[in-house]
């Protein structure tokens, strides 16, 4: 077998170098481990940013897929296929929205979401309305489409002309009402900006939102890409918030690590994009579409969206104990359910420090500048927050260690 040193080396040759990603090639994982070629072990608090819903290698997630391949992968959608219609019926049944549409990925998904806005006001005779305003440090993908409503200008730098596209600071509903006007086809907004800081966003902001985009007449569409299918402690980030977007995008845990993703709309604007408009080759097929719904059949049978939130309560306290024994290093926390962030003191780069925590055996990933994010697999256990967060707490201990004796440099002789 090849060691881990083999892969890494194969694969700096061979790959395309757009990524940076540690000197590390997992080959197996177990709930909320992962182990590399050498046997190496390492707990997973970040589940492939958000992905990994159900852990790895769940055998109720791992059998659906098999069985489903050795039955029907994919037949195009100039037809239907049985789980493509149950899986549409079963999210809308959660969710209260009327029809799915079903891509391959988040940055699909929130296209989709685009194209929708763009066309229904197209289709209403008003072919100027295209505009969107967004947020700073909002992400909704890389390709053009989704790169344009992306509110982080190093994503943007080079992939110019892009647009059209407003920007306004995340929370303040007094800049979105300047930022509108008849020309905005949508407002765009993630109800926590997860790549942005896991940033959520301020009592009423939502709310508020939906009575701008009423009040000009553009969609309020919502990218739950991160937020959603139980991460909160509820389904979908919006529940309970008495907000209903015309619109949301859904991807990361529904397939539990097999791409899916998808776009549920409301009756109003469900015929915004008629047939030949809009597509997916592979999106809807018939294995991602089963995986998906053993996803939500393990969310039900191991209680994971209830216990999200009550593991993310005691991620929140041991979060919250960092801070106040480590006041110098840790400014916060915020997020809700398993989605949560460290804050650390200006000075501190989460990225510098996830290569520390790292080697402590622990997965993280960086949020912004300063955030240290917390996304593990909803089955993740109290005693693998706890021993995640010791770890963590290890690395930081490290940092807080007194700087190296410095002596002035001996005079020299004439």
């Amino acid at each position: 077998m090849s060691t881990n040193s083999d892969l890494v080396a194969l694969a700096r040759k061979h790959l395309y170098p757009n990524y940076k990603p540690a000197p590390l090639a997992f080959v197996r994982g177990r709930g909320c481990e992962l182990f590399d070629a050498d046997g190496g072990r390492w707990l997973d608090l970040s589940a492939g940013i958000a992905v990994c819903s159900v852990g790895h290698a769940h055998p109720v997630l791992a059998r659906a897929i098999a069985d489903q391949a050795a039955t029907l992968m994919h037949v195009s959608n100039y037809f239907y296929n049985e789980p493509n219609i149950h899986l549409a019926a079963e999210l809308c049944r959660r969710t209260g929205f009327d029809r799915a549409f079903f891509c391959n990925s988040g940055t699909e998904a929130n296209e989709a979401l685009l194209k929708l806005a763009r066309h229904h006001f197209f289709g209403m005779g008003q072919p100027d309305r295209v505009r969107v305003v967004a947020f700073e440090g909002g992400f909704h993908g890389r390709t053009l489409g989704a790169l344009s409503m992306t509110g982080t200008a190093k994503y943007r730098e080079g992939f110019g002309p892009l647009g059209p596209v407003t920007h306004v600071p995340y929370g303040d509903g007094d800049a979105v009402e300047r930022a509108v006007g008849r020309d905005v086809c949508a407002i765009i907004v993630e109800a926590i900006q997860g790549e942005g800081g896991v940033t959520p966003a301020p009592p009423g902001f939502l709310a508020r939102l939906r009575a701008i985009a009423d009040a000009c007449g553009a969609l309020l569409v919502v990218d739950e890409v991160q937020t959603g299918i139980g991460r909160l402690g509820r389904f979908l980030a919006l529940d309970g918030t008495g907000v209903r977007p015309d619109a949301v995008a859904l991807a990361k845990g529904l397939g539990g690590g097999f791409p899916i993703g998808a776009m549920l709309v409301t009756e109003r604007v469900a015929g915004a994009l008629p047939a030949g408009t809009h597509g997916s080759t592979f999106g809807g097929n018939p294995l991602a579409c089963s995986a998906a719904l053993a996803v939500l059949r393990i969310l039900d049978e191991e209680n994971l969206v209830e216990g999200a939130a009550a593991k993310g309560e005691v991620l929140h306290a041991l979060l919250q104990q960092l801070v106040r024994e480590m006041p110098e290093l840790c400014e916060s926390t915020r997020g809700e359910g398993l989605l949560r962030g460290l804050v650390l003191r200006p000075g501190l780069v989460a990225r510098d420090v996830l290569t520390r925590v790292l080697e402590a055996g622990l997965l993280l990933t960086a949020a912004g500048e300063r955030v240290l994010r917390f996304a593990p697999p909803l089955v993740v256990s109290t005693s693998e927050l706890e021993e995640g967060v010791r770890a963590l707490a290890r690395v930081l201990s490290e940092l807080r260690l007194p700087p190296a004796r410095t002596y002035p440099a001996a005079s020299r002789s004439a």
